[in-house]
């Protein structure tokens, strides 16, 4: 009973993922968790077979070899194994994070939210909706969402466990994370890389809701709160921790000017940012990702 008590899985969120992408990198650690019990395993049991077989008794009867230096074959087992374990997850692993720089579902408008890490707390911009918040994020059920992130001072790490992997939040830089919900709930997000005092509490969540719903929430936001200002935005900067706020409107350009203050215009920015871009744009700058990557490494 002790033991089966531990099997429940909701109580572990990396391994109880609610969208696409949790369930690939579960498979991915899956693999990785079998792979390692491959060599682990062997190794263990044949630790304790030689200190048991070849321990000093009076009847031991393992000959004694005092000349013997090494063995081929056993030389070709224990570096081949290895190799091969680690050329076989490093395909699993490249075949993953391949696939997770690409929207979950091919046949679903994508949306974009804009993420930035401030001390201590989480902005998130809505570009299409023209609506901001802190600490929390609205996102629709079974709709690709890119985040888009970026950092207004200390670098952080993104991290929504259920949905995905984390991404890290870096000034003057804007990095992208698409996720997914399956299903309508509420999610626990954090920040996943220490940044002082306030980081214990540097926490937000993620409610997935239906598409009618979400438009309602967003209409909601857009007639009953007030506006996030030039000054309303200096005072979240300030390091300190906020409860969740909700803003009608946030001054135009402000996550590109976020990234450009703190050296963004000399960074070449491979993600969609949001204002000054369409949806249509964003995949039009998906499909042109290779050709840049090539122009940039020239």
């Amino acid at each position: 009973m002790v033991l089966l008590a531990g099997c429940d899985r909701s109580k572990y969120i990396v391994l109880d993922p609610k969208g696409p992408v949790g369930h690939e990198e579960l498979r991915l650690i899956i693999i990785s968790v079998i792979l390692c019990a491959v060599v682990i395993i062997p190794v263990i049991g044949i630790f304790v077979y030689i200190a048991i077989r070849y321990r000093d008794t009076p009847d031991n009867k393992a000959p004694y070899q005092p000349e013997w230096a090494d063995s081929k074959v056993l030389e070709v087992i224990w570096w081949g194994i290895p190799v091969v374990i680690v050329a076989i997850l490093g395909v699993f692993t490249a075949k993953t994070t391949l696939n997770l720089t690409k929207p979950p579902v091919k046949d679903v408008k994508p949306i974009v939210i804009q993420v930035t890490s401030l001390d201590w707390k989480w902005m998130f911009t809505y570009p299409d909706k023209k609506i901001a918040t802190v600490n929390y994020a609205e996102i629709p059920a079974g709709v690709p969402v890119q985040f888009v992130l970026t950092s207004s001072g200390t670098m952080n790490s993104f991290w929504v466990p259920q949905l995905g992997g984390q991404e890290y939040t870096m000034p003057g830089m804007s990095m992208g994370l698409w996720l997914q919900a399956d299903k309508t709930g509420e999610y626990f997000g954090s920040g996943a890389n220490f940044t002082g005092k306030g980081f214990a509490h540097m926490q937000f969540r993620v409610k997935s809701v239906t598409q009618e719903n979400f438009n309602k929430w967003a209409d909601s936001v857009k007639k009953n709160s007030p506006a996030l200002t030039n000054q309303g935005y200096k005072n979240l900067e300030k390091p300190g921790l906020e409860k969740e706020l909700s803003f009608s409107s946030y001054p135009k350009g402000l996550y590109e000017d976020i990234v450009n203050k703190h050296g963004g215009t000399y960074m070449d920015h491979m993600n969609h940012m949001g204002d000054s871009s369409s949806m249509s744009d964003m995949k039009k700058d998906d499909k042109s990702m290779s050709g840049m990557d090539m122009e940039h490494n020239k």
